[in-house]
């Protein structure tokens, strides 16, 4: 039997992270020998809540790994001659391409795979509405996930202007009038 897939390995894995309400957001595996590593890198299923603490990555790891050794020793997995496993979270560079991953991080900056960078002020199931600044004028526009899914986070080291920070959190209807201005514009 082969090393294990990160798809095999997500469906052995999944059960068990959502006890401790945690989704997978993506595994590497490196296969090298008895230097092999695999990294899993695990958030919030629900994406208002707080990332996990190291306390809860390092009771996760162990519930992981006890797991993943008994899969091997019932047969079920093989990672050969051992492994390193590393369990994480996402970081900062980690793309956006689910709904859950703009809704956990409205208010912030992010760059756009077509360029640019906005700025995420409200996300929900339907899509998300962005905030552009082109010197000192605002454009609020709505987007689908597939239309920017791929956007990194971008640090930001200063507050948020306060004119920005009225517009995040809106419900999306408060968002219509400054949309449809911005479509007036645009024409």
């Amino acid at each position: 039997m082969a090393f294990p897939t990160p798809e095999q390995l997500t469906n052995t894995i999944e059960p068990l992270l959502a006890q401790f309400g945690m989704v997978v957001e993506d595994i590497k595996v490196t296969r090298a020998g008895a230097k092999s590593a695999v990294r899993i890198a695990v958030d919030a299923a629900d994406p208002t809540a707080e990332r996990p603490s190291l306390d809860t990555l390092e009771e996760i790891s162990k519930a992981v790994s006890q797991l993943l050794d008994d899969s091997e020793e019932s047969g079920a997995l093989n990672f050969g001659p051992g492994y390193t496993l590393e369990l994480t979270t996402p970081g900062v560079d980690f793309p956006l391409t689910l709904p859950r991953h703009w809704q956990k991080n409205v208010g912030r900056l992010v760059k756009l795979p077509q360029g640019g960078t906005v700025r995420i002020l409200q996300a929900d199931e339907s899509g998300v509405v962005i905030l552009t600044k082109k010197k000192k004028q605002h454009t609020v526009t709505t987007h689908e996930f597939g239309d920017v899914a791929g956007a990194v986070v971008e640090v930001e080291f200063n507050n948020v202007p306060g004119d920005e920070a009225k517009l995040i959190g809106l419900q999306r209807h408060e968002y219509e009038p400054l949309i449809e201005q911005a479509d007036k514009e645009n024409k």
